[in-house]
């Protein structure tokens, strides 16, 4: 079991790893959310990484993110805590990621935004999402294709109850930094042609890419959330 100590060292390691991004691509660190992804890992140790100075979690499955959301409210440990779900969403589960969640990282077509903001409406909430893209236009990855993200965004922009902040993606699995970066660029870009549609409600401030392997290239080709699990905890079970 990893204890809290250990976690902080390898949090203040990432944290300094993305400083020196930083300092590559003339970026403010200030600009960057780590958000440490404890998916598999159970509540003892999310409440270690809370501990070490963890304040952004990432999960990728509903009920074990609700059981460790409700345990470590119980627990008293919570506070200042913004919880990230950054797996794919079944829209049967949306009411439950709209209750749990700050900001939704994966939503990848209408039908599944159009229930999210039902639920939301539900509880008189605005939820803030991602559109998720398939950047790497492989077959078994979740996300929108490119060419679909913008009409997307503009469907979405008219839903009351939800609010895009920008989006997210991932590289193929298994390529080294250099081989990552071309995906990370065009997901830049991407945001940027959105961004410059100006659509109404929409901000396109936040572009969610890289994870442990890749993390500082993401940094230094405009990711603004970085989702980092393996370099903080060691491997997953």
């Amino acid at each position: 079991m990893i204890e809290t100590g250990e976690i902080k060292e390898n949090l203040d390691r990432v944290l300094g790893q993305i400083e020196d991004a930083c300092e590559r691509a003339g970026r403010d660190p200030a600009g960057i959310t780590l958000i440490t992804v404890t998916k598999t890992f159970d509540l003892s140790v999310v409440e270690r990484a809370v501990a070490a100075g963890a304040t952004n979690l990432g999960e990728n499955y509903i009920q074990e993110a609700r059981e460790k959301i409700e345990g470590i409210f119980d627990s008293g440990g919570a506070g200042g805590v913004r919880w990230h779900f950054i797996g794919h969403l079944q829209r049967n589960k949306a009411k439950y990621a709209i209750k749990l969640f700050d900001l939704i990282h994966s939503v990848d077509g209408l039908p599944l935004a159009v229930e999210l903001d039902k639920r939301a409406k539900g509880v008189e909430k605005v939820q803030d999402i991602l559109v998720q893209v398939n950047i790497s236009h492989e077959e078994r990855k979740s996300g929108i294709e490119v060419e679909g993200v913008t009409n997307l965004v503009q469907e979405i922009s008219i839903l009351e109850n939800l609010r895009v902040l920008g989006l997210m993606g991932m590289p193929p699995f298994g390529l080294d930094m250099e081989e990552v970066r071309p995906f990370f660029t065009a997901l830049r870009e991407l945001k940027e042609k959105v961004e410059a549609e100006n659509i109404p409600g929409v901000s396109m401030d936040e572009l969610s890419m890289g994870m442990s392997a890749d993390y500082p290239v993401a940094i230094e080709e405009g990711a603004t959330m970085v989702r980092v699990g393996t370099a903080i905890f060691g491997p997953r079970r």
